[in-house]
């Protein structure tokens, strides 16, 4: 008996995505190649293209599946009441982020700053990033003046800049837990002047 075509394109896409996770963990992000994946998945590049639009569209889905793993996480964290509990609860996702240059390639090309006028699974989770932190923020001590929501863009902003910064060779001699816990004191608890 066979099975109706959309169970056979479910289970297809399923290995095509599958496979690329084994050849990943292997290889790395950056060494993956479409080749290999069809090669491996035993099905003709045609079909790969059917399902994706080259190796990037491949993985968006996946690096953003990823992202999505440790939002699922951070959504049961307590708020943090320090910057340095608050980037300890950043970190796994900023670790995540740099592991690789073609990592973050990606994830800035897919994440809505590069003008695309759909919006994907990465897009998305910087969406999903934002709510997070700023439901964090909402228990937390920090500033007050401004909406929760954009306290929580500036952090994401300053998040992106430390990442960006790590792969400057110009700029990349602090660390980014320092880096940040700057950009985040100064963004969390300014100072008043006198």
């Amino acid at each position: 008996m066979l099975k109706p075509i959309q169970d056979r394109t479910r289970a297809t896409r399923a290995k095509l995505i599958e496979t690329a996770q084994g050849i990943i963990a292997a290889k790395g992000y950056g060494a993956l190649r479409v080749e290999e994946v069809v090669q491996t998945a035993g099905v003709a590049k045609g079909t790969f293209f059917a399902h994706f639009a080259g190796k990037d569209g491949l993985m968006e889905l996946v690096i953003a599946a990823r992202l999505n793993t440790f939002l699922d996480e951070a959504e049961r964290w307590p708020a943090p009441q320090t910057i340095d509990d608050l980037i300890a609860h950043i970190m796994p996702l900023i670790q995540f982020m740099t592991t690789e240059r073609y990592v973050f390639d990606v994830i800035l090309r897919h994440s809505g700053a590069a003008a695309r006028e759909e919006i994907g699974p990465i897009a998305q989770t910087f969406t999903r990033q934002v709510d997070v932190v700023a439901r964090w923020l909402a228990d937390s001590p920090f500033r007050k003046d401004i909406s929760g929501h954009l306290l929580a863009e500036g952090v994401q902003a300053f998040l992106v800049q430390a990442m960006a910064l790590h792969f400057c060779a110009v700029s990349n001699s602090e660390t980014m837990e320092d880096r940040l816990l700057t950009y985040l004191d100064a963004w969390l608890n300014p100072r008043v002047a006198s």
